[in-house]
């Protein structure tokens, strides 16, 4: 019980207070420690919670070094679960089978009698992996979640019998920790697995949405009122898994499967746009990040400004400022860097006050840019390798690291340390080929083709401009693709989104209770992209001979 006071307190603080939040967590722990281990085995839920509690801890103060563990604890969680569950159907099945043979009449009493005894060793089997009543039918529980009554080994149970109970369903629980290890592993290039584990998740998820009679059509005014919790819940996790397949796609530079996924994530959400309000932000948001990465700057950086307005988050509004500041800086007239200072500006004023270091890595990432783009190169320098360092140490993104690299050795090759700058690209480029990023693997590849004509290495240089414009003409081929799709003006136009006016009662159906209440505790920065210039030499590298006017931050 005093376990559960723990979970609690760290559920209603504020995660701004971190250390606040980081020593109830450590009293959770401690708790966790006390309970003894035959007693852990029976509340399988807790040992969910508590893990989850540090993971959703972690992301949000960026220690992705720590919090390896405890997503590897939950997936190893997962799967023994998952293989016990196997085991107890397998044993239920061969029960059932010896139960029909039993029921012959015809039956020889030396085989029933064999029969019997293998049929008493299983049930035996069967009750040491659960629970059974005395009837020896396994227990239904009343519908806590939704209308769907499940048996015993369906929960994660936060406590042993009488108290029972649990935090969320047992698929809902499975869905959250494959959504952690893409949280985990999107940054740090882990595509493949992320692929999967976001198919895994949705699948899940899509199967308890169908056993809520949500399926085709259905929108939020169709739901029955005791399925609406439960259904955003559900709902909200798909939406998470949504933004992570569409960042993965980004920067793998498959547009046309990025714009299918933003395509669907918006239509759930104007199906079902009271339930999922809070998403419409994160939306617009990814509007922005789409028409960044296929070159549409202006309308990238009037979705993040929409974004901005739709949340009261600070941390989501700073990530959405610093990203229409680097569309800005993209655009690459005088008007646009003077607005892009003033976006970055309030920013970088108040970077100490977060929680974590991903808005500063971002305002600094921007900054420096918009420095380097000003000629004040040393500054630049300064502001980018904080940065850098920063980014290396707590966030391990590789894509953002890549960027870093890449303007790190621009800067190099404009104050002629060529021998740093070609350790720095050639290292930047390692990253961006990992990562399948071409539109980096580009920017990258022309700041070395830059670098080489000023060393005099011609036949490194031709080699370089062959292999650029591969790359070019492969990123051409995709930015076609994307251009064609129907979904492309859909998802660039400066227009917000438009939801479908309900009847009043309507609304107060789909509003009533506790439904609007849903939140996971996960935090609304985890899993924001950072944002890809999609440079080209005339507008990242070069650093052309006309002076800017340089205001100050």
């Amino acid at each position: 019980m005093f376990f559960a006071t723990s979970i609690l307190h760290v559920h209603l603080m504020q995660w701004d207070d971190e250390n606040l939040v980081e020593q109830a967590v450590n009293r959770c722990d401690q708790v966790w420690d006390s309970i003894e281990r035959n007693k852990r085995e029976q509340c399988l839920g807790l040992l969910f919670y508590n893990e989850l509690l540090h993971v959703f801890y972690r992301f949000r103060v960026c220690d992705y070094k720590n919090v390896a563990q405890h997503v590897d604890k939950l997936d190893a969680a997962v799967k023994a679960d998952m293989q016990q569950t196997r085991e107890i159907q397998d044993l239920t099945n061969e029960i059932n089978t010896l139960n029909q043979s039993l029921s012959r009449s015809d039956l020889h009493y030396r085989d029933r009698s064999a029969l019997a005894e293998k049929q008493a060793q299983l049930q035996e089997r069967l009750k040491s992996k659960t629970r059974l009543s005395s009837s020896g039918q396994h227990y239904l529980e009343p519908a806590y979640f939704g209308n769907v009554k499940r048996t015993l080994e369906d929960k994660l149970e936060l406590a042993p019998s009488p108290i029972d109970g649990e935090w969320l369903p047992k698929s809902a629980v499975y869905a959250l920790v494959d959504l952690m290890v893409v949280i985990f592993g999107r940054p740090k290039g882990h595509s493949k697995e992320c692929a999967k584990r976001i198919q895994s998740g949705m699948h899940i998820i899509q199967e308890e949405l169908v056993k809520l009679g949500i399926t085709d059509g259905v929108k939020e005014v169709d739901l029955q009122h005791s399925a609406i919790w439960m259904a955003g819940v559900y709902l909200m996790l798909l939406m998470q898994f949504f933004e992570n397949k569409v960042a993965v796609e980004l920067t793998r530079s498959e547009f046309v499967e990025a714009q299918e996924a933003l395509v669907q994530m918006k239509n759930w959400y104007m199906r079902f746009p009271t339930i999922l309000q809070a998403c419409e932000s994160i939306i617009q948001m990814l509007r922005g990040q789409y028409a960044h990465y296929v070159g549409c700057y202006s309308e990238a950086a009037f979705h993040y400004l929409e974004g901005a307005k739709l949340t009261e988050s600070k941390a989501m509004q700073a990530m959405c400022q610093i990203y229409a500041a680097v569309s800005y800086i993209c655009i690459g007239d005088a008007e646009s860097s003077s607005q892009a200072l003033d976006l970055i500006g309030p920013v970088y004023r108040m970077m100490e006050s977060f929680v974590g270091v991903r808005e500063k890595t971002g305002v600094l990432f921007a900054y420096g840019l918009l420095l380097m783009k000003q000629h004040d190169l040393q500054e630049a320098r300064n502001r980018l390798a904080k940065g850098l360092q920063l980014t290396h140490n707590h966030l391990g993104n590789l894509q953002l690291v890549s960027q870093y690299l890449t303007i790190l050795g621009s800067l190099a090759l404009a104050l002629h340390d060529t021998v740093q700058s070609r350790e720095i690209l050639r290292s930047s480029l390692t990253l961006a080929k990992k990562l399948y990023d071409i539109p980096t693997q580009i920017w990258v590849l022309s700041v070395l083709t830059a670098l080489y004509q000023e060393l005099g290495e011609r036949g490194n240089e031709m080699e370089n401009v062959e292999y650029q414009r591969k790359k070019e003409d492969e990123m051409q081929r995709r930015l076609a693709d994307a251009h064609s799709s129907i979904h492309h003006i859909e998802l660039i136009d400066k227009v917000k989104l438009e939801v479908q006016q309900f009847h009043e009662i309507d609304i107060k159906r789909a509003t009533a209770g506790p439904s609007m209440g849903v939140n996971l505790d996960i935090p609304e920065s985890i899993g924001l992209s950072t944002p890809l210039p999609a440079p080209s030499s005339s507008k990242l590298v070069d650093l052309d001979s006309r002076r800017r006017g340089k205001r100050k931050i």
